[in-house]
């Protein structure tokens, strides 16, 4: 019996090669606008129905969330379909009547930490708190709401947020300031996600953290303060489609996103106008990771192609500054130009090179056609994000 433990533990399991991706062909723009079309059209007696969907008892549903909100819990709604119709009812019909609620659209690619700061300061009272020491903006909002006496009781903060899972809230610098505030005793957070892998964003200690009562004035020091959520979790199961959220993204995306995350060549092909992969908006974040793990000629030519697609964006009209493609390189002009610097001496080192970047989207190529074409090779990505990223280089 031994023996047959060893040899069923030794063999390998076998794996299937069939990627959902690959198996199923992805919509266009055009299919994708049609089956929304089609899907609202259909009469009521046909939909899918949720409790959310049909007839439920709006009043007790959301005093029951807000009595959670007043024990101390923040609210995460999870499920399929999107869940923003429901929590910005949430937020006008219920939470508008308890304090100041300020809403945050996580789904918009060009959120950062400043255009939350910003919402929240106009709060009547919060840019002129005054404290006896120097505070940053997230100090000064933090301290603001947990300052509370019984002669005079702070209003509450409901900070309701969308797709708080997404890439742009997943920065460090928002989570730092989210994870504070969710511990503020008068602050009360509501948020929703809509990615599978969503609870790996927070540890077991930042979901079982709990409330603090209010601290004495003056008292920010990150020792002293907690960071956590709070999470209290519940089933917000709509299945209605995503379509205000997806008018932030690529249109170009819904055809080509299960292509490019194979990392074939068909979807480094699949490009837009605008010289943005099919399969999203690149960030800063992920070619800092990539470029951190690649050898160092390998950066040094992605610094270079950057540097010569910079020099040229910078060198044109600025109203053809959307279509990344005409500043990139010919490939006969980058093998020169790398051959010069000692960065590859041959074409095979060269490919390999470029294939690092290429698997990942951070180089896109293209075959001119016509007499003397060739293949162009270019980053899609702004001048400002080159920028920066070559200072990190």
């Amino acid at each position: 019996s031994f023996e047959a433990y060893f040899l069923q533990a030794s063999s390998r399991s076998a794996t299937s090669s069939n990627v959902f991706s690959s198996r199923v062909l992805p919509l266009s723009a055009d299919e994708y606008a049609a089956a929304i079309a089609a899907y609202k059209a259909r009469p009521q007696s046909q939909m899918v129905q949720t409790r959310w969907t049909g007839p439920w008892d709006e009043a007790t549903v959301f005093r029951r969330y807000a009595r959670e909100l007043a024990e101390g819990f923040n609210l995460l709604f999870y499920g399929f379909g999107s869940k923003r119709a429901i929590l910005n009812k949430f937020a006008t019909e219920c939470l508008a009547k308890k304090g100041h609620v300020v809403v945050v659209n996580g789904f918009q690619p060009n959120i950062t930490l400043k255009d939350i700061l910003a919402s929240i300061e106009r709060v009547p009272g919060v840019l002129s708190h005054s404290s006896s020491l120097p505070l940053s903006a997230e100090q000064r909002i933090y301290d603001f709401f947990a300052e509370s006496s019984q002669d005079e009781p702070r209003a509450h903060l409901y900070l309701v947020v969308h797709n708080i899972d997404s890439p742009a809230v997943r920065s460090q610098k928002i989570k730092n300031f989210l994870s504070l505030l969710a511990l503020n005793p008068n602050v009360h957070l509501v948020a929703s996600i809509d990615r599978l892998n969503a609870p790996l964003l927070w540890s077991a200690s930042d979901v079982s953290s709990r409330k603090s009562p209010a601290h004495n004035p003056g008292d920010m020091k990150s020792s002293v303060l907690r960071r956590g959520y709070a999470w209290l979790w519940h089933d917000l199961t709509t299945l209605s489609p995503y379509d205000f959220e997806l008018t932030y993204a690529d249109q170009s995306s819904i055809s080509g996103a299960a292509a490019l995350s194979t990392g074939t060549r068909t979807a480094r092909q699949g490009i837009t106008a605008g010289g943005t992969a099919s399969g999203g908006p690149l960030s800063e974040t992920a070619v800092a990771h990539v470029l951190a793990a690649v050898t160092a000629k390998a950066k040094k030519l992605f610094a270079f192609l950057a540097a010569k697609q910079l020099e040229n964006i910078e060198a044109a009209p600025a109203e053809n500054a959307t279509d990344l493609q005409q500043y990139g390189l010919t490939y006969d002009t980058l093998f020169s130009a790398a051959r010069a610097e000692f960065i590859a001496t041959n074409d095979t080192t060269l490919r390999s090179l470029l294939g690092e970047f290429m698997d990942h989207g951070l180089i896109l190529s293209v075959n001119q056609g016509g007499p003397g074409g060739g293949e162009t090779l270019w980053i899609p990505l702004r001048k400002e994000r080159i920028a920066k990223i070559l200072q990190s280089v």
